[in-house]
């Protein structure tokens, strides 16, 4: 694909369309992003994209203030550097409202697993709780209400949480992971 936004061409469109579909487990009829979408992204993209490399860099993602500024972006910034534009599509497709629940929870779950092991442990989780709360809980408070939590759907501290059981845990709740995708 060019850098330059009149470079995307209709094969390029499907072909994201199509590399979303299929990182998300989606029949080929069913695009999360429409082509104007994808267009708008593809924009987006090149201006992140400040030296024309074709892939996104951490620094340059820390460029939107919305994402410097989430609790979470370090966290983020590991499954987002060195993005190029299919990747970064994909990568946003789990916040898009046409997004299954089972993508979103997938989503959720390589941000609490740091460490890429396939799983989460108690401290995973006790570390994004940490980042979303800042001081406003000891980490006293946030270790109780934690247990609590885990007790309550049958795991302990000791437990570690597979995809499956996030799954289990997440998928009666009705998640809501959007964003704004600027059409103009």
């Amino acid at each position: 694909m060019g850098q330059a936004p009149s470079m995307l061409t209709q094969y390029d469109i499907e072909e994201v369309q199509e590399h979303c579909n299929n990182l998300c487990g989606l029949s080929l009829s069913y695009n999360l992003f429409s082509q104007q979408e994808i267009v708008s992204l593809y924009q987006r993209f090149c201006q992140l994209d400040r030296n024309a490399k074709g892939f996104i860099s951490a620094d340059e993602f820390l460029s939107v203030p919305e994402f410097a500024m989430n609790p979470l972006s370090q966290r983020l910034l590991k499954m987002v550097d060195g993005l190029n534009f299919k990747d970064f599509v994909a990568f946003l497709s789990a916040f898009s409202a046409k997004a299954t629940i089972q993508h979103k929870i997938e989503f959720i779950f390589r941000v609490y697993d740091s460490d890429s092991n396939g799983k989460v442990s108690f401290n995973d989780i006790l570390e994004v709780l940490r980042d979303l709360s800042g001081s406003f809980l000891s980490d006293k408070q946030r270790e109780q209400v934690l247990s609590q939590v885990l007790a309550e759907t049958g795991y302990t501290k000791e437990s570690y949480l597979m995809l499956d059981d996030f799954i289990k845990v997440l998928g009666s709740s009705d998640l809501k992971i959007e964003v704004e995708v600027p059409v103009d």
